[in-house]
């Protein structure tokens, strides 16, 4: 099945965005899935314990840092209940709660951990994210006019896209997205343009308005009224800690799936496709444009953790369902895979894939004078 490393014949019939053949696209899917079935028939009580562990310890983490800011009466227990509070946040946002909204962990069958139940610490509904999130964005991974994630229908992000005079505004736009991330995304998630171009049903608007002011009392309540008020009750601590911690907590949370999301899909080598290039796309073509559409993360366990595992975001692409605990192991085989079909595999420290994002979208501010064209693929190894 793997492919050779003899030339390719020239009447070789070329299909999908990778450039790959019809042959050479069916080879890598079949590859592709042979180490997805790999992997889930190893899937068990390890992998549960390690999701239970890990939502046990964010819980701690929550609760003791919300106890602190409670209590705290000095700057050293503000600091360290806000950090504490910072990464519980981070970590029910990123490893937990949007893998277990991937359908990563149900498998286990427990209801309580299952795709269909959690919701998670952000102010998005779930159900909303997971149309626009697995149904649209894992669907049509930066094919430019359906995969709304390319700019978040506010930035310019890609060439690709129409410059308009309000991508002028790019870098203010993108700062202040970042420390307040999760409203960004629940208003995206609303679909309002859709809404306003009469692509999206008023009851199913007011569906998802409804969620996300339900949604917004309960987390507002818990986070700036619950916590202070509790502090003043039983601590006579006062309510600034509280208030000030959270909301430094959240914002840190938020900056950091800005910055980890960014880097997924922006930096530089990450490309974008038309939806001319993806008529009659097979299962390896899919799969080859995830590669070619995502980017991931160097770094070590810590990094991969605090990421969500999106770190291996590539991974992530090719098995948006398999658990995130099991994408280091994968990753090395998916990357010696991509280079016998010769697909780019991006890859970087956040340093440098933070940059090149804020880069591209700074000079995507200003109009460009023609379409950047998709890299050249490394030599394809053909069969």
């Amino acid at each position: 099945m793997s492919p050779t490393a003899v030339a390719a014949p020239a009447s070789a019939t070329h299909r999908g965005a990778a450039g790959l053949t019809a042959e050479q696209a069916a080879d890598l899917a079949r590859e592709l899935d042979a180490l997805k079935a790999e992997v889930v028939s190893t899937l068990g009580a390890s992998d549960a314990a390690y999701i239970r562990g890990l939502i046990q310890t964010q819980r701690i983490l929550d609760a003791t840092g919300r106890a602190l800011l409670m209590a705290a009466k000095r700057p050293a227990g503000f600091v360290l209940g806000t950090t504490l509070l910072g990464v519980a946040k981070i970590l029910e946002n990123m490893e937990i709660g949007h893998n277990v909204i991937h359908g990563q962990w149900d498998w286990m069958r427990d209801p309580d951990i299952h795709s269909a139940t959690w919701e998670w610490d952000f102010i998005a509904p779930a159900a909303g994210w997971k149309h626009t999130h697995n149904d649209v964005h894992h669907a049509w991974t930066n094919v430019v006019g359906k995969d709304r994630d390319v700019g978040y229908f506010v930035l310019r992000v890609r060439p690709e896209q129409t410059w308009q005079p309000r991508f002028l505004f790019n870098l203010p736009i993108n700062a202040i997205l970042a420390p307040f991330f999760e409203w960004g995304i629940a208003f995206y998630d609303l679909e309002i343009d859709e809404y306003t171009a009469g692509r999206k049903p008023k009851a199913a608007f007011r569906r998802d308005l409804k969620a996300f002011g339900i949604k917004l009392a309960r987390l507002a309540g818990k986070d700036y009224l619950a916590m202070p008020l509790a502090a003043q009750v039983l601590t006579r601590s006062g309510r600034q800690a509280p208030l000030a911690g959270t909301f430094l907590a959240n914002t840190i949370r938020n900056l950091w799936a800005h910055s980890i999301i960014f880097c997924g899909h922006f930096p530089d080598g990450v490309e974008a496709f038309s939806e001319e290039a993806i008529e009659g796309e097979s299962r390896g073509d899919w799969y080859a444009r995830q590669i070619l559409g995502s980017a991931n993360i160097s770094g070590g366990p810590l990094m991969h953790l605090l990421s969500g595992n999106l770190s291996h975001q590539i991974e992530h692409h090719v098995y948006p369902d398999l658990p995130s605990n099991r994408y280091a192991e994968v990753a090395p085989r998916v990357k010696e895979i991509c280079a016998r079909y010769g697909l780019r595999y991006v890859e970087g420290p956040l340093p440098r894939q933070v940059g090149q994002a804020w880069r591209t979208i700074a000079r995507l501010s200003l109009p460009t004078r023609g379409l950047r064209a998709r890299h050249a693929p490394a030599e394809v190894a053909p069969r």
